[in-house]
């Protein structure tokens, strides 16, 4: 089993590459998405991307518990691609509605990091490949509000983390891939 990191930027190709190692895996692929039609535009997105997918992949919605979710379709025939763990942190960030200031110390709900642990222990356990696409987003202006500072540096945390427990990373730019650890493929 391999546990591969595809990083990327907003429309830089990630999610299709990563997509194209699920089909040349020639396994049976278990796509979780996290996303959540939170308005008309993110809505029409998720259809954009249910159609683009092949008829015979198993979807999966999971906004919050991914790590049950791979422990759940955990199988050596299978491969499972997580799409995407920027929106799923997001969904984790704003799980108790709460309002965030604008300037101040963050207090994040304790979903938000139970869910954490629970998706890096279970990536650990999952006895299927994975593929788990996440946007960097680090590598831009610093943001001016204190939750849009607060998002940036967790989301900088979980993908070094992600990357640590994965046997590849890949960066995705402009369509291209660049293997940042692991094997080429």
């Amino acid at each position: 089993m391999t546990r591969t990191l595809v990083l990327g930027g907003a429309r830089s190709g990630k999610s299709g590459y990563a997509e194209r190692l699920a089909i040349e895996s020639g396994k049976e692929v278990v796509y979780i998405a996290t996303a959540t039609a939170s308005d008309t535009e993110m809505a029409a997105r998720i259809r954009h991307h249910r159609a683009g997918r092949p008829t015979e992949w198993i979807t999966v919605e999971e906004p919050l518990a991914l790590g049950n979710q791979l422990l759940r379709w955990s199988s050596p025939e299978r491969l499972i691609l997580v799409d995407c763990l920027t929106l799923w942190l997001g969904n984790l960030l704003f799980s108790s509605g709460e309002q965030f200031p604008e300037v101040g110390v963050i207090s994040l709900p304790a979903l938000f990091h139970e869910q954490q642990d629970m998706l890096a222990s279970a990536l650990t356990r999952c006895s299927s490949d994975v593929v788990l696409v996440s946007n960097e987003v680090g590598m831009g202006i610093l943001p001016v509000g204190a939750i849009s500072r607060c998002f940036m540096d967790e989301q900088g945390r979980l993908n070094q983390a992600m990357a640590a427990l994965c046997d590849r990373a890949v960066l995705v730019t402009a369509g291209l891939p660049l293997v940042l650890k692991g094997p080429a493929c």
